[in-house]
């Protein structure tokens, strides 16, 4: 796929991604309509999820009709060779949002044949859009952004996730060890506002033990065209299966290296 071809789908998604934030939003503003579902341990849908995301797939479907979706309410396939996928979550952070907690966002990520091409997360309630096009640098509100500075673990706080498709010991031996190294962490409850959080400076890295892809190939993108160090999300099965996600500010990259080894040693 030209560049053309992907600058017209970002461009695209730039607009899908307000009005599927201000879609959510009204929702938000008035939680007395939601209809909430449990799909598992701690683990939610609502109607302004379900609806959202159908508002991303109508509007992709009718300009891009060639286009895969993947997204998680409405699921999907592995696209073909050369098929460009739009990987959606159109509620991160279901958890807070539906308790009237501030801390959700909308993702969009798409890839073509296994590698991200973009990837836009618009939080609502801050009126916060991150972007980034491969080889066009990241931006928020338009502006561009890179990781904190530091160069030490004690310099900053890592957000550190957990979902019980995982065992507790996944994130507590992390936490043991990256307290005795004089780091502090935070959970921020959507990984994708965590994740993003870290390219632009506010955290100075993110780890949980598994993320599905729809929480975080739309970070991802943004991470690396920061300049963020972040693992390569789309390896294997990522898309279907998700994987572990590792995103840290250059600076510390060794050091949380260091911490996870730890962790699994004396885990």
């Amino acid at each position: 796929m030209d560049i053309n071809a992907l600058r017209s789908r970002f461009d695209f998604a730039h607009q899908v991604i307000r009005d599927a934030g201000a879609h959510a939003n009204g929702y938000f503003r008035d939680l007395s309509q939601l209809n909430i579902e449990s799909k598992g341990l701690q683990d939610m849908a609502s109607q302004a999820d379900i609806e959202t995301e159908q508002l991303i797939l109508g509007q992709v479907g009718e300009r891009f009709p060639e286009d895969a979706f993947f997204g998680e309410e409405s699921g999907g396939i592995a696209p073909k060779a050369g098929q460009g996928v739009w990987v959606v979550d159109p509620i991160d952070g279901t958890a807070p949002f539906v308790k009237g907690i501030p801390v959700w966002c909308v993702s969009i990520a798409f890839m073509v044949d296994g590698r991200l091409q973009f990837g836009l997360i618009y939080d609502p309630t801050h009126d916060e859009l991150f972007s980034a096009l491969h080889g066009h640098g990241a931006h928020l509100n338009g502006r561009k952004i890179t990781p904190d500075p530091s160069t030490s673990i004690q310099d900053g706080r890592f957000c550190i996730g957990f979902s019980h498709r995982t065992s507790p010991a996944s994130v507590t031996t992390v936490l043991h060890a990256h307290l005795e190294a004089g780091g502090m962490y935070t959970c921020l409850g959507s990984g994708a506002l965590g994740l993003v959080y870290v390219a632009c400076g506010r955290y100075i890295g993110y780890y949980e033990a598994h993320i599905n892809s729809w929480d975080c190939y739309g970070a991802v993108a943004i991470l690396r065209e920061a300049g963020a160090h972040v693992v390569e999300a789309e390896a294997g099965n990522g898309l279907t299966e998700g994987c572990e996600i590792i995103a840290t500010t250059p600076g510390v990259t060794e050091a949380f290296a260091e911490i996870l080894e730890k962790a699994r040693t004396t885990g």
